[in-house]
């Protein structure tokens, strides 16, 4: 099963998304600028064979919710992600986040 919900964090809207698989769930928060993923996302792959896309984009992992993405510590995070928003492993998932929203950047 698939599910999309709004999420909305200090007035600004990004989009959950869910996805039900066998033993497991991909879950991504996003907007037009970046996005936060569980552990399936390759940041490797990201930085090194698709590093002339420039995107931004972090994982976090032992999340089972979106709740629990938005809380959780980004383990990984991309080139352009650091570079442009200021994104360091460590940060939670909210606080990149908002960082997407920031006029500043």
């Amino acid at each position: 099963m698939i599910q999309l919900e709004p999420i909305i964090i200090n007035g600004h809207m990004f989009k959950g998304v869910s996805v039900k698989l066998p033993k497991t769930n991909l879950l991504t928060i996003s907007n037009e600028n970046g996005y936060i993923m569980c552990g399936a996302l390759d940041v490797d792959l990201l930085n090194e064979k698709l590093l002339d896309r420039k995107i931004v984009g972090a994982r976090a992992i032992g999340v089972r919710s979106l709740e629990d993405l938005l809380e959780a510590p980004l383990n990984k995070v991309t080139v352009e992600a650091k570079r442009k928003y200021g994104w360091e492993p460590g940060m939670i998932g909210r606080e990149a986040l908002l960082r997407l929203v920031d006029e500043s950047n």
